[in-house]
């Protein structure tokens, strides 16, 4: 197991967004706070933000999709669209902590179980 260190947080943008300092620092701190009871199993979450229907005339949403990197588990993804850049990587990270939360759980139930059983 790795020593408790901060989840390495990779963020893309489209070319719509402009990324700043402050936004990545936000950004940074939503994802760490939602990964950080299952930060020793992260070896890193991607986000990438997009506006959707950037010349539509109704409006843009923004899209966030997180991909997180679980160690012996393929990558989960989990997307939030919302009217804002706050909402979406609020919703998405929600969304990753419950997806995590779920996934890792189950995961060790499975392994106690294999090990009684073994």
């Amino acid at each position: 197991m790795r020593p408790s260190t901060p989840v390495p947080v990779q963020i893309n943008t489209d070319a719509t967004l402009t990324s700043h300092e402050a936004r990545r620092e936000r950004i940074t701190g939503v994802v760490t706070s939602a990964v950080e009871h299952v930060r020793d199993r992260i070896s890193r979450v991607e986000v990438h933000l997009s506006v959707e229907h950037a010349h539509h005339p109704t409006g843009s949403n923004v899209r966030c999709l997180m991909e997180a990197r679980i160690e012996r588990h393929p990558p989960v993804a989990v997307s939030h669209t919302s009217g804002s850049l706050e909402d979406a990587v609020d919703g998405a990270a929600d969304k990753l902590q419950r997806t995590l939360e779920h996934l890792l759980v189950r995961d060790d139930r499975h392994h106690r179980e294999t090990i009684r059983h073994a």
